[in-house]
C-alpha cells in the first residue's frame, strides 16, 4: 500500500524538485501541494493524508503551527519538519508540536524516504545532521535504566505498551512502570519529548535510535 502524501513548502522550485522525486518512488502517493500553512491545513483535514511534508517558515500559518493543529485535532497524519534550519529551537518546537521528524532541505533521496516510511509506520525521524544539534549536556538528574533504555527506544518505533511488553518478555503494567520512571527522570510528559530529552542529554544517540527503528522494519 502506498504512502499518502501531501508536501507544503512556499518556494516553487524548492517543491517541484521534491515533488518530482515523490512522484517517481512506487511505493509513495503524493496526493496534494500546498505553497503555504494555512492551505496545508485545509488539504490535510481534507484528504488525511498519511503524512505531510511541511517547510517551517511559510507564510501565515508555519509548518509548526500546522503540525500543532494536526496534534490537536488527532488526526493521525504524521508530519515531518522539511527545513533549511537546524538550529536546537525549531527541532524541539517542531517535535513538541507533534513533529515526528525533522529532515533538513540537504537530505538525501535515501534518507527523505527512510524519513517518510519511518514517520508512515509510527517511529521518529531526525536528521542525521541534527545530531550535533541534540548533543552538548552530559549531565542528567539520574541515569536510565539499561532496561528504560530500551523501553525508551523500542517505544520510539511507535510500538504500543503492549508490543513493547510482548518484545521484551515483561508485562504491560511493567512497561508502563518503566516509562513513567523515564518520565520522571528526564522531566518530560510524553514519548516524544522523553526521546528528545534523552538524545540531548546523550541518554540514547541517533544511530541508536536509527539502528532500532530499522531493525523493526
Amino acid at each position: 500500500m502506498s504512502v499518502r502524501i501531501l508536501l507544503a513548502d512556499d518556494h516553487p522550485l524548492t517543491r517541484a524538485g521534491i515533488a518530482e522525486f515523490l512522484r517517481r518512488e512506487e511505493t509513495f502517493d503524493l496526493v496534494a501541494e500546498a505553497e503555504d500553512g494555512e492551505r496545508a491545513w485545509e488539504l490535510i483535514n481534507e484528504l488525511r493524508p498519511d503524512v505531510a511534508l511541511l517547510d517551517i517558515r511559510m507564510p501565515g500559518m508555519d509548518g509548526v503551527a500546522v503540525s500543532q493543529k494536526v496534534k490537536m485535532s488527532n488526526l493521525h497524519t504524521a508530519t515531518i519538519m522539511l527545513t533549511s534550519y537546524d538550529a536546537q529551537q525549531y527541532v524541539m518546537a517542531s517535535l513538541r508540536a507533534g513533529a515526528r521528524g525533522f529532515v533538513l532541505k540537504t537530505v538525501s533521496p535515501k534518507e527523505l524516504t527512510a524519513a517518510i516510511n519511518t514517520v508512515a509506520a509510527g517511529g521518529l525521524y531526525l536528521d542525521p545532521e541534527v545530531a550535533s544539534v541534540m548533543g552538548g549536556e552530559d549531565f542528567i538528574p539520574e541515569p536510565l535504566s539499561t532496561r528504560e533504555r530500551e523501553v525508551l527506544l523500542l517505544a520510539a518505533q511507535g510500538l504500543s505498551s503492549k508490543e513493547v511488553a510482548r518484545r521484551l518478555f515483561i508485562s504491560e503494567r511493567t512497561v508502563q512502570t518503566h516509562l513513567a520512571s523515564i518520565y520522571d527522570k528526564l522531566g518530560s510528559k510524553n514519548k516524544t519529548e522523553a526521546l528528545l530529552l534523552a538524545l540531548k542529554y546523550g541518554v540514547v544517540t541517533l544511530d541508536e535510535l536509527l539502528d532500532t527503528q530499522h531493525d523493526g522494519e
